[in-house]
């Protein structure tokens, strides 16, 4: 199965049209029918909006399968307005011992040691 052809299965178990698809993303239906007929591809510039409107991984969209322990990004993205962000740039302003404080917070909120 081509990345398209996964793409337009997902609109589908979404429950959306491939005009709200087109809508949200600002890729023409047009390009969303040569996926379909002619086994084409998305370029990579518009995999990440892709996936955020569809929220699936991006390993998932390129490879078809979930991620597992075996594949374990070196790095991910996040936006600006993300929380994650703000999460990130806090830890990094943190001491030591505070980081290893909300390390140990983190173990105990997720079961984790």
């Amino acid at each position: 199965m081509t990345i398209g052809e996964r793409i337009l299965n997902l609109i589908k178990e979404k429950g959306m049209t491939q005009k709200e698809f087109s809508d949200l993303t600002g890729i023409p239906q047009s390009t969303l029918s040569c996926w379909k007929t002619k086994k084409q591809s998305p370029g990579m510039d518009k995999l990440q909006v892709i996936c955020d409107v569809l929220k699936v991984d991006p390993y998932y969209l390129v490879s078809g399968t979930e991620m597992n322990d075996k594949y374990v990004p070196d790095s991910i993205q996040i936006y600006k307005d993300d929380q994650e962000y703000k999460i990130i740039v806090e830890y990094r302003k943190l001491d030591k011992e505070s980081k290893s404080r909300l390390l140990g917070y983190l173990d105990a909120l997720t079961g984790i040691k």
